[in-house]
């Protein structure tokens, strides 16, 4: 592939996002920042460092739908805009949409054993619509498709990360363009999303993401294109820390559930000094772990009068 990188500030903690110019048959933009004025001007900057304007670009195809990846699809007027369905419904932003998103999350959390004084303040995500892009997707991508314009560029479903994560693998060199999947310095939060299929059922997004990466493992990529930091090139050693170090911070919570804890009991415990700050993020971290615990058999689940109980087994 015949990438250009173009580094994008953001207004989250992670640091400035990447996105990606690949040439082909078709000019394609992979990924397009959050939308604020800083980060349109790093995308101008950017293609015009690579020789083009934002009317060149053909194609944006999105990795994923969180704010920082995908706000300035607004920016190209008339190209077509690529990604997971999931990625249609913050676009299009229907009310509809929002009153399920409260509804799926008020469960979880009440669930979770989240006290209901603290519901508002996780969901308030929606006060960052303003960062996502308007444009409705104008092609879905799936498992197997080829990107159009990029013949041997080939779609993969990666969720956990984000339920509509995807990756692109060139099946002649085997480079990747990444997204979150795998990052070279920190590890992807699995976040709690509500499920592609808009049932009430939450997705295990760490056991996902645990697969992604086995999967990601198995496809012998040499080299991968990130949406924060450097490229990676090895890609299956790092894979192998990141299990490694997630085991051991899921150990460390095994010990402090010696007695039948809710979510947010073990989350206060945790991340003592940073939860209040970052209440959503540190819960489902906290529950992902509890998950895996389970999945392993090395922790018991059960509910009482609604609410989810985790115990060391």
């Amino acid at each position: 592939m015949e990438v250009h990188k173009i580094v994008i500030p953001t207004p989250y903690a992670v640091g400035d996002v990447n996105a990606f110019l690949v040439k082909g048959d078709t000019l394609t933009l992979f990924d397009a920042g959050p939308k604020t004025e800083e980060a349109y001007e790093a995308i101008k900057w950017g293609l015009r460092g690579a020789g083009y304007d934002m009317k060149d670009v053909e194609q944006v195809v999105l990795t994923h739908h969180h704010p920082d990846h995908a706000g300035w699809v607004d920016a190209f007027v008339g190209a077509d805009i690529l990604g997971h369905r999931y990625v249609d419904y913050w676009m299009r932003k229907t009310p509809e949409f929002f009153a399920y998103y409260d509804r799926f999350f008020t469960k979880i959390l009440l669930e979770q054993g989240v006290p209901e004084k603290y519901i508002p303040r996780i969901l308030k995500v929606k006060g960052e619509v303003e960062l996502f892009g308007t444009i409705p997707l104008t092609k879905f991508l799936q498992e197997d498709d080829e990107v159009p314009g990029h013949p041997g560029l080939k779609v993969y479903e990666t969720p956990g990360h984000a339920q509509s994560h995807l990756i692109f693998v060139d099946e002649a060199t085997r480079e990747c363009i990444g997204g979150d999947l795998l990052l070279e310095r920190t590890s992807s939060n699995p976040l709690v999303e509500p499920p592609v299929e808009m049932s009430m059922e939450r997705p295990k997004s760490l056991l996902q993401y645990n697969a992604s990466l086995k999967r990601l493992r198995e496809l012998g990529v040499t080299k991968m294109y990130t949406g924060h930091g450097k490229e990676v090139t090895n890609v299956a050693s790092l894979i192998d820390d990141r299990f490694e170090k997630q085991k051991h911070r899921a150990m460390k919570l095994r010990d402090m559930i010696e007695q039948p804890t809710t979510n947010f009991e073990a989350t206060t415990q945790l991340f003592e000094r940073i939860y209040q700050q970052q209440l959503g993020l540190t819960l489902s971290e906290t529950l992902g772990q509890l998950d895996y615990l389970v999945d392993e058999g090395l922790a018991e689940m059960e509910m009482r009068d609604g609410v989810y109980f985790y115990k060391k087994a």
